[in-house]
């Protein structure tokens, strides 16, 4: 599901709120979302899972074009656990 597709599901779903006012609240949503990871911290959602982030030692790395070594900084990269009602849900016990 792309933004735009999301925008669409909940404008369906809210008939009485206007589409701006939906892509308002979506962007509002995702901001704070950024907003907290960028301040270090972490954002829980109750049975869909946790966003934080973890830090990335630095490395070498290799051009794959042309093989030459590259020195890759360290740096934190956003990283999500979901939650146990979303394993549940994707993983059914058969």
């Amino acid at each position: 599901m792309i933004r735009s597709e999301l925008l669409q599901a909940l404008c369906a779903d809210n008939p009485d709120l206007r589409p701006e006012e939906i892509e308002q609240v979506v962007d509002v949503f995702f901001e704070e979302i950024t907003q907290r990871l960028a301040e270090g911290g972490r954002v829980e959602l109750r049975g869909f899972g946790t966003f934080s982030t973890r830090e990335r030692e630095a490395r070498t790395g290799r051009n794959p074009r042309t093989g030459a070594s590259v020195d890759v900084p360290a740096k934190r990269v956003p990283y999500f656990k979901p939650g146990k009602e979303m394993r549940e849900r994707l993983n059914p016990e058969s």
